[in-house]
């Protein structure tokens, strides 16, 4: 799915994958436990909220503050200490695709 996503340009995301990270992370802020992953729109089409996570795995834009805020209220803080005073886009889509992959594989999982 990713490749239905622009590539990033030496580690800069265009704005249009900003927005849908700030959508994936609201979708992923709603996303009750039972209930498959959720899906934002992007161009037109439902891309899952792993994928878009995935595609700025390797971006190097610094999160604005309100993003950071949302992130930090979601992400164990522990899990989102690079080191560094400021926070990337890279930084939080790690941890948010793993626990994307943690929740769909403990749904995978009879009870």
């Amino acid at each position: 799915m990713t490749r239905l996503l622009p590539a990033l340009h030496e580690g800069h995301a265009p704005v249009y994958l900003h927005q849908a990270f700030s959508d994936a992370l609201d979708a992923f802020e709603d996303w009750e436990h039972g209930m498959g992953e959720p899906l934002v729109e992007f161009e037109g089409l439902s891309i899952p909220i792993s994928s878009v996570f995935g595609r700025m795995r390797s971006c190097s834009d610094l999160l604005p503050i309100r993003i950071l805020e949302d992130v930090a209220a979601i992400v164990p803080e522990r899990l989102l200490a690079s080191g560094e005073e400021q926070l990337t886009y890279a930084d939080a889509a790690r941890v948010l695709r793993a626990l994307c992959v943690e929740r769909l594989r403990n749904a995978e999982i009879p009870r």
